[in-house]
């Protein structure tokens, strides 16, 4: 990470007040049958009824029927958000299970074919369809979603400009779709291999200011390609609906208790940032290739193979960065009263992701005499359990 060289002058020493950096988390979790554990092909409409009877605004239908996704209130600390996200999976399964279904927090499922699901009747995802074609249909992908509200639109848009040095970093923590169509992909997190097939995606672009940021993404919306800018969708940006930062790298958690550390995790580095620039310095720039390159290592191998610090130019194990990033998160977990949750990914380091969980999972039943396909059922019965405990494992206060 070369944490030694983040001070890059700013030209211009004019500050906006500080954001008030309040934070919120979406989720998108697959639908299985407890029975047969693929995913279900048709929702029943009860069951989105009844969730939207016990958590209104915060639930929603996605693109595909096996699919439904959660977003938290807006909330003043990362304990409100954690409590939050509990009440939100704990209710779904709960809904799901009258229904003989439970929800997965997995980004893909171990063996479900995409050419089987069937998305959502709804105008914006049938013009999606039409749009998209064969590129949306494979969509059978989930993922975690983290808002910080920046009001001020240029310190919003200088913080974007700096923050995906560090996406490689928090995807890594993140990966929980190692399985494709009953397929060990030999990646950590498959998602971003079908995601990266849409356009508008990846990391974005660098921009001078918001209103460089507009003009650029009005072209678009003038020449009739896109209707907003909620069919952009890089590794991070700017909300259309929200004054926030929304980071969208990174695969859904399975665990709760890693999403709230990874949401943590990104709320202390814009905070990070903007102290830097209070102090009229700033992260320093590296080129989208080199960043890229870093974002490849953490789909490929999670963090088992290191990464690049761009600073020194030479692949280090991944606990070296983790250990640089977390001292100098330090004082924003302090401030924002975090320290365990974000502390939470030395454990996560540990004990490994979801990802690592599921593959040990196959090749301990595989060992034992089951079939693959027996195995990959163990895999998602795996992920219902750890999916509905929303306990924190102790690791947290």
């Amino acid at each position: 990470m070369h944490t030694r060289t983040p001070c890059a002058k700013l030209g211009v020493t004019m500050f906006a007040p500080e954001p008030a950096f309040t934070i919120g988390i979406e989720e998108e979790y697959l639908l299985v049958d407890t029975e047969s554990r693929d995913l279900v092909k048709n929702a029943p409409e009860q069951l989105m009824e009844q969730c939207e009877a016990e958590l209104h605004e915060q639930v929603s239908p996605e693109y595909l029927q096996c699919q439904i996704e959660v977003g938290t209130r807006v909330c003043r600390t990362v304990a409100d958000a954690r409590d939050d996200l509990r009440r939100l999976r704990k209710t779904i399964s709960s809904v799901a299970a009258q229904h003989k279904l439970a929800p997965i927090a997995a980004s893909t499922h171990p063996f479900a074919l995409w050419q089987d699901q069937h998305h959502t009747e709804k105008e914006r995802y049938n013009a999606l369809a039409n749009d998209m074609q064969a590129v949306v249909r494979r969509m059978l992908i989930c993922g975690m979603h983290v808002h910080v509200c920046i009001e001020d639109e240029d310190l919003r848009i200088d913080l974007f400009n700096q923050l995906p040095y560090f996406l490689p970093h928090l995807l890594a923590l993140s990966t929980s779709s190692p399985f494709w169509q009953s397929r060990n992909t030999g990646l950590k997190s498959y998602r971003l291999i079908v995601f990266d097939g849409m356009p508008r995606t990846g990391l974005p672009p660098i921009f001078s200011s918001y209103g460089e940021y507009e003009r650029t993404a009005n072209v678009l919306v003038k020449a009739g390609l896109i209707e907003d800018t909620t069919k952009i969708w890089w590794d991070l940006r700017p909300s259309a609906r929200f004054p926030t930062l929304e980071m969208r790298i990174c695969d859904v958690c399975t665990e709760l208790d890693d999403a709230i550390c990874i949401a943590a995790m990104f709320l202390c580095l814009t905070r990070m940032l903007y102290r830097l620039r209070v102090k009229n310095q700033r992260w320093r720039q590296y080129d989208r290739f080199l960043i890229t390159e870093n974002r490849w290592r953490a789909q490929r191998y999670g963090f088992d193979q290191g990464m690049i610090d761009l600073g020194r130019g030479v692949v280090v194990p991944y606990e070296h960065l983790l250990d640089e990033l977390l001292d100098l998160l330090a004082p924003d977990a302090e401030h924002f009263g975090c320290v365990a949750e974000v502390q939470h990914a030395r454990r996560i380091l540990e004990r490994g992701t979801s990802a690592d969980n599921q593959l040990a999972t196959y090749h301990l039943a595989v060992s034992e005499g089951a079939t693959p396909e027996e195995a990959l059922k163990l895999v998602v019965d795996n992920l219902i359990e750890k999916t509905a405990n929303t306990r924190t494992s102790g690791f947290l206060p």
